[in-house]
C-alpha cells in the first residue's frame, strides 16, 4: 500500500474519530505535533512501528491503514432510502467499501481502466427541470441507449464510462447508492427493487455522479430534514432520470403508434403497458406524459396507482456484475487474493462464491 492512501486513510479515521493532531502525535510518542503534521501532508513517510501505534490508539487492527481490498475514509457514499435504516447503514457501507476496493485493486493489477470517463455536466440547483430533462435525454443519446434507454443504461455505463454497477441484496429500505472515490465511480442497486425501481434508481444515481463537483448530494436521501436546496437537486435528479429513460421522442413515437385513450379505465391500461415496454414504473410513466403535456395533471392524478402498477415477476439481476466478478476471478487464478477472503467480500460460503461465477456463466477459478 502506497504513502499517500496510508496518510488518507490516517487523516479520515483521526477526523472520524474527533482526534486533535496533538492526541494523536502524542499516542505516537513524537515530541510535537508537527511531525505528525509533515505526516499528513505528505512530506515524511509514516514507519510501520508509528502505524501499529495508531491502530492502537483508534482500536483498529493495523491492516486497516495498509489493505488494498478495503475502502478506509477515501469514499463519498450517497445513499437513497425509502426507510430508516439506522447505524446499519454504516457497516453495510464498510461492505460496500470492499467491493469497490477490490474491483479497484484488482483492476489496477490487470491494467483495466478504472477511472470513469463521466463527463460532468452544468446543471446547479437554479436549473429548470425542462433543463434535467434535456441533460437526461442528452445522455441517453449520447450513450447511444436506444428507444428504450433503460435496458441498455448499465452496460453502457460500465463499457463506455468505465463506471462500475454493482446489483446487491441491500439493506432494507436502501434502493441504491452513488459512490466516488477519486476519478473512479460506482452505482450500487438494490437487485430486490422491482425493475422500475432499479432502473429509474441507476438513472437517478447517474445524475449524482455527473453532477457531482457543482451539487454534492447527501450522504443519505430521504432526509426528512433536508433543505430546499437538497430537496430541489433530488427533484432535478428525478426529472434528469425520467428524461433519460423516457426520452421524448422515443415517447412520442410510441404514442403515434399507439394512440392516447380518452377513458380512464382504458388510460391506466395503456400507461401500464408503456411503463412495462419502457421498463420504468407506471406512476414514472404517468408523470413524464404530464410534464410533456400528453395527458394534463389532473388526469394523472386521476390514474389509480393499482391500475397502472406494472405486473412482473421481478426476476432480479444476477449479483454484482459480470465486471466485476470477472476481475475477481482474476484476481483468485492470479494468486491475488486467495478464495477464503473473497468468499469474505461477497458474504457468501465457497459453495456460494462458486455459484456466483456460474450465475455469470463463467468459470469457477478453483476446485471444489
Amino acid at each position: 500500500m502506497d504513502q499517500a492512501t496510508i496518510r488518507k486513510r490516517l487523516v479520515a479515521l483521526r477526523e472520524i474519530r474527533g482526534a486533535t493532531q496533538e492526541q494523536l502525535a502524542t499516542a505516537l510518542q513524537f515530541n510535537d505535533r508537527q511531525t505528525l503534521s509533515e505526516i499528513e501532508g505528505g512530506g515524511r513517510s509514516i514507519s510501520i512501528p508509528e502505524l501499529v501505534k495508531a491502530a492502537q490508539f483508534f482500536g483498529v487492527k493495523p491492516d486497516y491503514f495498509t489493505d488494498p481490498l478495503r475502502l478506509a475514509g477515501e469514499a463519498k457514499f450517497s445513499w437513497r432510502r425509502t426507510m430508516e435504516v439506522g447505524e446499519n447503514l454504516n457497516m453495510f457501507e464498510e461492505r460496500a467499501g470492499g467491493w469497490i476496493a477490490t474491483y479497484r485493486h484488482l483492476s489496477r493489477l490487470k491494467g483495466d481502466s478504472i477511472n470513469s470517463s463521466l463527463t460532468q455536466i452544468g446543471l446547479t440547483p437554479k436549473s429548470s427541470y425542462e433543463e434535467a430533462w434535456a441533460a437526461g435525454e442528452a445522455i441517453a443519446r449520447s450513450l447511444e441507449l436506444g428507444p428504450v434507454p433503460a435496458a441498455m443504461l448499465a452496460d453502457a455505463l460500465e463499457e463506455r464510462w468505465d463506471t462500475l454497477v454493482l446489483y446487491v441484496d441491500a439493506l432494507q429500505g436502501v434502493s441504491g447508492a452513488a459512490c466516488q472515490v477519486g476519478a473512479m465511480n460506482t452505482v450500487i442497486i438494490n437487485r430486490r427493487e422491482s425493475e422500475g425501481r432499479r432502473n429509474f434508481d441507476l438513472a437517478h444515481e447517474v445524475f449524482h455522479l455527473i453532477t457531482w463537483s457543482l451539487m454534492e448530494p447527501k450522504h443519505i436521501e430521504g432526509d426528512v430534514q433536508l433543505s430546499a436546496r437538497y430537496r430541489r437537486i433530488e427533484s432535478l435528479a428525478d426529472n434528469f432520470a425520467a428524461g433519460l429513460l423516457m426520452p421524448s421522442e422515443s415517447l412520442q413515437k410510441y404514442i403515434d403508434d399507439h394512440p392516447l385513450p380518452r377513458l380512464i379505465a382504458d388510460l391506466n391500461e395503456w400507461v401500464r403497458t408503456a411503463a412495462s415496454v419502457f421498463l420504468v414504473s407506471g406512476d414514472a410513466m404517468r408523470w413524464r406524459l404530464a410534464c410533456l403535456k400528453h395527458i394534463a395533471q389532473a388526469t394523472a392524478k386521476r390514474l389509480e396507482s393499482a391500475a397502472i402498477r406494472v405486473a412482473s415477476e421481478n426476476v432480479p439481476p444476477p449479483h454484482f456484475s459480470r465486471r466485476f466478478v470477472e476481475a475477481l476471478g482474476w484476481g483468485i487464478e492470479q494468486g491475488y487474493v486467495t478464495v477464503r477472503r473473497a468468499s469474505e467480500i461477497v458474504d457468501e460460503s465457497i459453495d456460494g462464491l462458486a455459484e456466483l461465477f456460474t450465475e455469470h456463466g463463467l468459470k469457477t477459478p478453483f476446485d471444489m
